[in-house]
């Protein structure tokens, strides 16, 4: 039976409750695997792994478990390792970038921030801000509507106005929250949002950065927030080295930013 891998952490790392269950149906038990200063949190892997909503919640929990202890390196959900020797020897053989990576992270969680515009909001910005938009919707309106040719035509800049709307409120929310954070990862664009943001935050600084995030969108009204975290830190755990032999880029291979809607 393959080892599903949730996460790495330090060995000395506060040990998790014995009943801890992990994914699957019914739940496998989760344990620890490890070698010697670290250790992986894993269960043995369903036959079949498919990332359905109950799974998802396991993997979650058990991660969330864990950062309760100390600071911890998820895995993306569905990494695996053909069987618990392959995951320790891949504890061997990449100690030194996962105890890097463990310090650099210590004491430090991922908020993520998606954006995106109020629709009404924005189109008011965009028929205040650009006169030849504004002038045609007049004329157009003036005119019973306006030809379809010009109905193409005035959709087309709003529509292209809009997008750079977007690219910019994108950087502005960058360039407000950046500061405040120690590292930043850009998130896989997603329909729906202009921004895709995850940023790494030491624990004693979260109250200040979600206080910068209000006034954030207060100053800019027209844009919607969401925010998710604190979190374990999906977005920030890459480490540089090659990947091991036989097998061990399966079960160790980048860690991914978590799905978080």
């Amino acid at each position: 039976m393959s080892t599903y891998v949730y996460g790495i952490i330090r060995a000395a790392h506060s040990p998790l409750g014995q009943d801890t269950d992990g994914i699957g149906d019914p739940p496998r038990p989760v344990r620890v695997l490890t070698r010697g200063e670290l250790a992986a949190i894993v269960s043995d892997a369903p036959e079949e792994l498919r990332p359905k909503r109950r799974d998802l919640l396991a993997h979650q929990r058990v991660l969330d478990e864990a950062a309760a202890g100390g600071v911890v390196l998820p895995m993306r959900f569905g990494s695996t390792s053909p069987d618990d020797d392959t995951v320790i020897r891949v504890l061997a053989e990449r100690a030194e970038d996962f105890l890097e990576r463990l310090r650099a992270l210590d004491g430090k969680a991922e908020y993520n921030i998606k954006a995106n515009h109020d629709e009404e909001a924005v189109l008011g910005l965009i028929m205040a801000g650009h006169d030849e938009i504004r002038s045609m919707a007049k004329a157009n309106r003036e005119a019973g509507g306006g030809t379809q040719e010009q109905k193409i035509r005035l959709g087309e800049m709003i529509s292209a106005a809009v997008q750079a709307r977007e690219a910019t409120d994108a950087e502005l929310l960058r360039q407000a929250l950046e500061p405040m954070a120690e590292e930043v990862s850009a998130g896989p664009p997603s329909t729906g949002w202009l921004a895709n943001l995850s940023f790494l935050v030491d624990r004693s600084s979260a109250e200040l950065f979600l206080t910068r995030v209000r006034e954030f969108r207060q100053e800019h009204p027209h844009l919607e927030l969401r925010i998710n975290g604190p979190l374990p830190p999906y977005s920030f755990v890459d480490t540089p080295s090659q990947q091991g032999e036989g097998g061990t880029s399966e079960a160790f291979g980048a860690a991914a930013a978590q799905p978080n809607g």
